[in-house]
Parts: structure tokens; C-alpha cells; sequence
């Protein structure tokens, strides 16, 4: 049977860093594998009355830089191999973003659009309390994720309160403002992805206000990011979510879209109209000439497939695993700079750092404070990344994953008492 595909790129990308570090193969294998993997069946009594029970995941990947860090999902396709995934990826994305954190992911398989809140909060409950010290503000701190959002968040942290854990609302982050959420989490992966693209755009020795970008996705990551382009004077041409995709040459309306979208009843952009506003299919907007292709919805969306048909010059990974592996060096060898997701989207795990960081001293920064802090750490690591890229002449991909994985193996290498 094949293997989940995330995984598959996520370590065939590790092992294509790897390769060109000087680590030992004991080392190399004990950084790549999850240091903790928790399975756990969940019982809720539903509305009906009838008992169901749900699978739950945590996998907590490396705690070598510190606590464990990462979002828990509810969706119905969840599995092992892709919170596998989506841990390691944690760990190299805090890594690559230099915050003192390591990596984790959870999820619950079930359909949150189909279960009433109290039965959602029950899950949730349960979840938590199943899990016990496994999650807490010095050990491992969830995050919203697919089908996850702030009131979940709050159910963890006051579920961790009633158990007596000290520091109880340091326990997750993305909760709401006044229950100890930070200023600027909600758009914060969105203005990292675009921050990051305006630097690749600066690289390339182009104007934003020249620029046109098509963004798949208009969720919590691509609307925000597609909001900031726009702001920033670049051409918003295409966009899409589940529900379809639309373009219009000029550049389409964003704040008018984002309105609009706030105000149907669906929250998706069916039924969106204006003037000079076309319908394009899913697999259409991958495929545009334009600066910057933002893919921003689930994982796997440019394969060896489609790969040798994409026209950007730049893509933007603004969600996890967008970009397999094949279709990475397909890519490159086409001369299309990728900014991996570990790059690109890291501007969520570094508000809730800021979130965790506030929540421990029991300050509130100011929003202006949060975004100067992202604006600083986002242009840092793109630094960062792009020196190692040009010095050793690889893909920004590798680059960034031979970046983080130094940094984890510079921490292994003095808590084990090794060679890095």
C-alpha cells in the first residue's frame, strides 16, 4: 500500500538535507523519528443519547529546543502517518524560525461540521483530560488547526485549569483575546506568508505594485495573505476555496471579496459576482502566469502531475505540504523559486510563541508591538534561509531544512553528550 504522501515529501526532504551534513547515521535517525507517539479512543455520549467513540492522536516529535508545539485538527480523514507528518514538520518550522520550541501535532478523526457544540465540547473535554500531563504549558501547548479555532482552544484551556495545572491558559495558544489570546494571531500566518513573498518578489529585483499573484485557498491563511499582498499594491488575479475559483486580469477586489465572504451564509465565495470577474476551474489557477502562486489549502496540491505546468515564478507554501517532493525538484530544475511551507507559514507558530510568552508573564503586548516582532523574526529567517541557499547552492527547501535540522542537532549534541 502507498504511504501517506505528506510523509513521504517531509522525509524525503529530511534525508535530502541530511545528506549534505556531516552527521552521524545514529544522529540523523534519531532526529528524523518521533520521540513519543499517543493514540487514544475517546467516548462522548451524543444528543441522541448513544454512545460513539472517536480516535484521537498526539505525536510529539522533538523536545530538544523545548516544549513541544503544534495544532490539533479535527477532520474526518485524520491518521497517524499525517499527524507523523505534520509533527516533524513543527519541529523544523520552530527550528527554521529560531523559538525555543520543538514539535508536535494532534488531531481527532471525526466531522466537526456535523456535531453540536456541546457534543464538540465534550470531545474536546475528553480529549484533554485523556491526554493529561501530556499537554501543559511546559510540555507541550496545542494551537488551532483544520476545524479547530479559538472556543476549542479555551474548552482545552480551562479544562487544564480545572485540573489544577499551574499556568493553565499557557497551556494553548490561538485563544481568545480575553481569555489570554495574543493580538494579531488571527492573521498572523496570513501576513507571514505574505511578508515572505514580498521578500522573495524584493529578490528578484521586482516592484509589488508590478506584481500579480493568484492565491488557492481563502481561509484563515490565504484570505489574510491575499489581503496583505493587496495592501501591499500587488494584483490579486485569481482565488479560490472549496466551493470554486475566480479571476479577473486588473486584479480583483479583495476587501470587497473578503466582506462578502464574511457575510455569506457559507462564508466560501460561491455566488461572489462582479464586474469583469470570471469563473477558472481548481486546477486552473495552479497553472497561471503570474509572479507568485500562493497555495494555501491542503497538502498536496502540486505533484509531479502538474508540476511541469506551472507558470509562477515564485511559489509561496502557505500550507503544510503543498508541494511534493518530485514536484519540488521538478521546479527547481524549471527555475521557479519555492519558499518552503517551513518558511513561509511560520508567522502563526511565532505569535504563539508570543501568545505563550505573554501568557507566562501575564502581559498583554500591544498589536503594533506583535507585528513589529513577526515583521523582525520573518525577515531574520528569510535572511537566514537565503544566505544558506546561495552559499551551498541548493533549493530554499533544503536550505531551510539544513538550517533547522543544525540547530536541533546543535541541541542533541549537548543534551545526549554527542558528536553533531
Amino acid at each position: 500500500m502507498k504511504g501517506n504522501p505528506l510523509l513521504e515529501s517531509v522525509n524525503l526532504a529530511y534525508r535530502s538535507a541530511v545528506s549534505k551534513l556531516n552527521l552521524s547515521p545514529d544522529l540523523c535517525a534519531a532526529l528524523g523519528s518521533p520521540e513519543r507517539e499517543i493514540a487514544i479512543t475517546i467516548p462522548v455520549t451524543m444528543d441522541d443519547g448513544r454512545l460513539e467513540v472517536f480516535r484521537g492522536y498526539r505525536v510529539q516529535h522533538s523536545s530538544l529546543r523545548g516544549p513541544y508545539k503544534g495544532g490539533l485538527r479535527y477532520d474526518a480523514c485524520v491518521e497517524l502517518d499525517e499527524v507523523r507528518a505534520l509533527a516533524a514538520l513543527m519541529t523544523w518550522k520552530c527550528a527554521v524560525a529560531n523559538i525555543p520550541y520543538g514539535g508536535a501535532k494532534g488531531g481527532i478523526c471525526c466531522d466537526p461540521k456535523s456535531m453540536s457544540s456541546r457534543e464538540l465540547e465534550a470531545l474536546t473535554r475528553n480529549y484533554t483530560r485523556m491526554m493529561g500531563s501530556m499537554i501543559g504549558p511546559q510540555f507541550d501547548i496545542p494551537a488551532p488547526d483544520v476545524n479547530t479555532d479559538e472556543r476549542i482552544m479555551s474548552w482545552i484551556a480551562d479544562e487544564k485549569a480545572r485540573g489544577g495545572t499551574p499556568w493553565a491558559r499557557a497551556s494553548v495558544t490561538g485563544k481568545p483575546i480575553i481569555l489570554g489570546g495574543s493580538l494579531g494571531r488571527r492573521e498572523a500566518t496570513g501576513r507571514g506568508v505574505a511578508s515572505v513573498a514580498l521578500y522573495a518578489l524584493r529578490k528578484a529585483g521586482k516592484n509589488p505594485a508590478d506584481c500579480t499573484i493568484a492565491v488557492q485557498g481563502f481561509g484563515k491563511v490565504g484570505s489574510w495573505a491575499a489581503k496583505f499582498l493587496h495592501d501591499a499594491g500587488c494584483k490579486i488575479v485569481a482565488i479560490s476555496d472549496v466551493s470554486g475559483a475566480i479571476m479577473r486580469d486588473g486584479g480583483l477586489d479583495i476587501p470587497g471579496i473578503r466582506e462578502y465572504v464574511a457575510n455569506n451564509r457559507s462564508h466560501l465565495l460561491e455566488g461572489y459576482e462582479s464586474q469583469g470577474v470570471r469563473p477558472i476551474t481548481g486546477d486552473e489557477i495552479l497553472t497561471l502566469k503570474v509572479d507568485a502562486l500562493i497555495p494555501a489549502a491542503l497538502e498536496a496540491q502540486i505533484t509531479s502531475a502538474n508540476a511541469g505546468d506551472i507558470r509562477a515564478a515564485a511559489v509561496v507554501e502557505g500550507a503544510n505540504g503543498p508541494t511534493t517532493f518530485e514536484a519540488d525538484s521538478i521546479l527547481n530544475e524549471k527555475g521557479v523559486t519555492v519558499v518552503p511551507d517551513i518558511l513561509a507559514n511560520v508567522g502563526g507558530v511565532m505569535v504563539s510563541y508570543f501568545e505563550w510568552v505573554q501568557n507566562l508573564q501575564s502581559l498583554q503586548w500591544s498589536f503594533e508591538d506583535v507585528m513589529s516582532r513577526l515583521e523582525q523574526s520573518m525577515e531574520r529567517a528569510c535572511d537566514e534561509v537565503w544566505a544558506v541557499s546561495d552559499n551551498r547552492g541548493c533549493s530554499l527547501r533544503t536550505a531551510a531544512y539544513i538550517l533547522a535540522i543544525k540547530r536541533v542537532a546543535e541541541a542533541a549534541a549537548i543534551r545526549y553528550s554527542v558528536t553533531a
